[in-house]
């Protein structure tokens, strides 16, 4: 038997996301530049494919072939005739929504590998039988071949995304390691270019290592340090019709449907960052997309979460349209100006503040299209450290993907006491709110990195500035040209958003942040309680993210969220009980209890000593120190007081997979814009994919194969 996380179950939930009253609400201009950023979104968003494993575009393309000429419905009679069962049809339509939904054949939460859940011979006998395999059969067989193998294999290594022999990755060449991305970062930090939007290739030559950087651009341009090529978004959309980078895409909303000049510059500057490779242009982008201030239509588009690079460097591409919600917005800007008061509460000393707070645009937003791997609950963006810390940043929650991600059957709701799943079902939507909004704006919002320029200046007082972890004068600080992600490289990501989620916890004790989303006296007391036993209850389910074979994390907010629990567990005063106990089924089962009355004293006073560590060791770029300390409590073993790895056993056992959204389509009819919805189905995530590129399929698939074909000997 295949350990069923390698599946991806019948009755996974899928949910449609729903955004039909905002887009109604739109006027006509609004929907039109809604309509081609999200349209720029989607055909970006294939370039995903060719970040996530050497056969994840193929088995795109195979899938597309086969539903564009037979719908869901017309295909089930084919797939009875060829021998598969309901349960196999099934199967096979969960895999074909999970692939489009992941964009790839990785879990985009958690890196892990997943499979058909259907014998091998009997998906080939459906592709085989299929409309599409009748007209083309030579191409649908060489198709077949070209992914089959890699389609079901779970050798070791094709169990995971990582680095060398930890998993697969295509941010490198197979013959790549951590070294090589180490060098590599040495070598760009010194040329001062950023990683995000590069792979790296290694290839011998007269006995010694090449390196060959390529950045995603439209042109090719060869240069004596580093080379340009056809790689990533220009390949991927280099197609006759609608192509992202070529400039009629972007024209068409510069000229006609941006509000404002904001919009323009911040277009125009997108148009250059993906024509030449310029991440300097995206940032320049980005300023001008900062200064675009509640805007009614938000979007944000490029290489920008570094999660899934092993190394931490590399951003994989996404592009989100969204519309604002204009009630729960109001709320988070009266967080926003309440936030001068909050930032002080924190527990580090002044000076490891930023100096002046840039007070950001916090609205909520209804997701129109959020094209990539997967879609967050809320977004803290640009991740360029050097403008977040100076220049500002906005935040923004995912309203209708709050709405529909974090509802909970009581049947289905692990490890708690049955005195608090209706508590916990009642309040998890609305501490969660409070979390988001909490975690984004004022955890990744807050803190001071300590930095000394190219030109020797500081931004603090090296002879006074105090690390209160030794009582001596800060002794490290970033120089140059080194940032957060390219200092703590695979820490970088859990570790910040492990602070972040330290911050939300620490501050939705606060009367006022409470009293500013609505909830006073005892509903404010169950807020607090279900937050922070959500959190505690999450530490436990991240047990599911780790690999023990290579003793690693493969997802950074749960790794965070393990670290969080084993941090409360140590502070001990029954604050929180983990148990081992036996189901009512006679399988293994836990249980976890917090005890609310000792969060306002023991659990804040652990969070207070545990997150003001964390800020020290990030402002004071103390890489050795930070990654010792974080590596402590990242540690799941067999040992101590809880035996986590049996634990892990056990959350795997009674998992539930997470959901996916089945996300709606616009099209220009006339003079205007109709928004096509779908189901919340299997059935209905496939037809969104398969309407979604039907202007140039071919060409579009065509393309995509010519570029995972280029690339194939270097996974080998």
């Amino acid at each position: 038997m295949v350990d069923s996380q390698y599946y991806l179950p019948n009755d996974i939930g899928i949910s449609a996301l729903d955004c039909s009253e905002a887009f109604r609400l739109l006027s006509p201009q609004e929907k039109m530049y809604a309509h081609y950023l999200s349209r720029a979104s989607w055909y970006g968003g294939l370039v995903v494919l060719l970040q996530t494993s050497p056969e994840s575009a193929n088995i795109f393309v195979l899938l597309q072939r086969i539903f564009r000429k037979q719908t869901p419905a017309q295909l089930e009679q084919v797939a009875t005739a060829a021998g598969l069962s309901s349960e196999e049809y099934q199967a096979f339509l969960v895999y074909a929504a999970g692939l489009y939904a992941n964009m790839g054949n990785y879990k985009s939460f958690g890196d892990t590998k997943f499979i058909p859940n259907l014998p091998k011979d009997k998906l080939k006998a459906l592709v085989w039988a299929s409309q599409a395999f009748q007209e083309q059969p030579a191409e649908m067989e060489a198709l077949w071949d070209s992914c089959s193998c890699l389609l079901y294999s779970l050798e070791n290594r094709q169990k995971q995304l990582g680095l060398g022999d930890k998993g697969i990755t295509t941010y490198f060449s197979g013959n790549c390691c951590l070294e090589d991305a180490e060098l590599a970062q040495k070598f760009l930090d010194s040329k001062k270019l950023s990683a995000y939007n590069t792979r790296l290739f290694k290839k011998e030559d007269g006995g010694k290592a090449c390196y060959e950087v390529r950045l995603a651009s439209a042109v090719q341009k060869g240069q004596t340090a580093v080379k340009k090529h056809f790689a990533l978004v220009a390949s991927v959309t280099k197609c006759p019709a609608q192509p992202l980078l070529k400039e009629n895409l972007f024209v068409n909303v510069l000229q006609a449907y941006a509000a404002n000049e904001n919009q323009r510059k911040m277009l125009e500057e997108y148009t250059r960052s993906f024509t030449l490779g310029s991440i300097d242009a995206h940032k320049e982008g980005s300023r001008y997309w900062i200064k675009d201030k509640g805007p009614i239509v938000e979007s944000y588009i490029g290489f920008i979460e570094s999660y899934r690079d092993p190394f931490g460097s590399r951003g994989e591409f996404e592009g989100f349209v969204a519309v604002v919600n204009k009630a729960m917005s109001e709320r988070f800007a009266k967080l926003v100006s309440s936030a001068e008061v909050l930032l002080p509460e924190l527990p580090w000393p002044q000076e490891f503040e930023k100096d002046t707070f840039l007070k950001p645009d916090f609205t909520s937003l209804d997701v129109l299209t959020f094209a990539g791997s997967g879609i967050p609950a809320g977004i803290n963006i640009p991740n360029y450290d050097d403008i977040r810390q100076t220049e500002g940043f906005k935040n923004v929650s995912l309203g209708n993907v709050l709405a529909v991600a974090y509802a909970t059957q009581k049947e289905k709701l692990t490890f708690l006491e049955e005195g608090d799943k209706d508590l916990f079902i009642k309040w998890k939507g609305p501490s969660f709110e409070v979390q988001v909004g909490l975690h984004e704006l004022l955890g990744h919002g807050s803190g001071k990195l300590f930095v000394q320029d190219d030109m020797g200046k500081f931004n603090f007082d090296q002879s006074k500035v105090i690390n209160p972890e030794t009582g001596e004068p800060v002794s490290s600080w970033y120089r140059g040209s080194e940032t957060w992600d390219s200092k703590f490289s695979t820490i970088a990501s859990s570790y910040e958003e492990c602070r972040a989620e330290c911050v939300g916890l620490y501050l939705c004790l606060n009367k006022q942040v409470l009293s500013i989303f609505g909830h006073e006296g005892q509903d404010a007391d169950d807020v607090v309680y279900i937050n922070w036993l959500s959190m505690v209850r999450a530490g436990l389910l991240g047990l599911e993210f780790y690999t023990p074979e290579s003793k690693r994390w493969r997802q950074a907010h749960m790794q965070a969220r393990f670290v969080i629990l084993r941090v409360l567990l140590e502070a001990g005063e029954g604050l929180v009980g983990l148990e081992e106990v036996t189901g009512e089924d006679g399988k293994p089962d836990a249980q976890i209890t917090l005890d609310r009355s000792k969060i306002p004293t023991v659990g804040k006073n652990a969070i207070h000593r545990f997150l003001c560590k964390l800020q020290v060791f990030k402002s004071t770029a103390d890489v050795e120190g930070g990654r010792a300390f974080y590596d402590k409590y990242s540690t799941v073993s067999d040992t101590g007081a809880h035996n986590f790895l049996r634990l892990r056993e056990t959350v795997l056992l009674r998992k539930e997979a997470r959901k996916m959204f089945v996300q709606a389509n616009t099209r220009i009819s006339g003079d205007s814009v109709e928004l096509v919805e779908y189901e919340g189905s299997a059935a209905g995530l496939i037809r969104s994919f398969t309407e979604r590129f039907q202007d140039d399929a071919e060409q579009l698939e065509s393309g995509l194969l010519e570029l995972s074909k280029q690339d194939a000997p270097c996974w080998c």
